[in-house]
């Protein structure tokens, strides 16, 4: 949409459609993580690209253990995952070591930091607090979406999610 590549529950992509990591993303998110370094935090990428095939094992296995409703809320479904486009990470901290991907994250020293400068850097806060009835998906502080810096900024700044922007 407007030349921003979209995967949500309403746009899904392709089977076959497999990118891999994609390196402007790739290079954006060292320099971030450089910059989170200088200020003495460590984070670093526990997930990232993943193709229709990953993600499809791993939606199941949450179908499998918590039902499809509740798969639904956290995990997306195969093909409308944003991983699946290698524009998308799910990114952990020194803080957060041990205690996997939880809410927490956002109130950890690298959480804060990540949604307050990952902007700066094409990064957004895909599912932020709050805003599940627009994005579909719980409060993740720790999944961060590549979108160029501009748009980056300009979400920021209007305060509004994906979803809400590409409309």
């Amino acid at each position: 949409i407007d030349g921003i590549l979209i995967a949500n529950k309403t746009y899904p992509l392709p089977k076959d459609y497999a990118p891999g990591w994609d390196p402007v993303a790739s290079e954006a998110l060292n320099v971030m993580f450089a910059a989170a370094k200088e200020e003495g935090l460590s984070l670093w990428v526990c997930s990232g690209y993943r193709s229709y095939t990953d993600q499809r094992i791993i939606y199941n296995g949450y179908v499998a253990r918590d039902g499809k409703e509740a798969a639904d809320r956290y995990s997306a479904r195969p093909g409308h995952s944003e991983h699946q486009t290698g524009l998308a990470m799910d990114v952990e901290g020194h803080s957060s070591l041990g205690i996997g991907l939880i809410d927490d994250f956002g109130e950890t020293p690298e959480g804060k930091w990540l949604a307050a400068n990952c902007h700066e850097y094409g990064f957004i806060i895909r599912y932020p607090k709050g805003k599940t009835d627009i994005t579909g998906y719980i409060y993740e502080p720790w999944h961060i979406r590549y979108v160029g810096r501009d748009a980056a900024e300009e979400i920021m700044q209007l305060g509004v999610t994906f979803e809400e922007y590409i409309v």
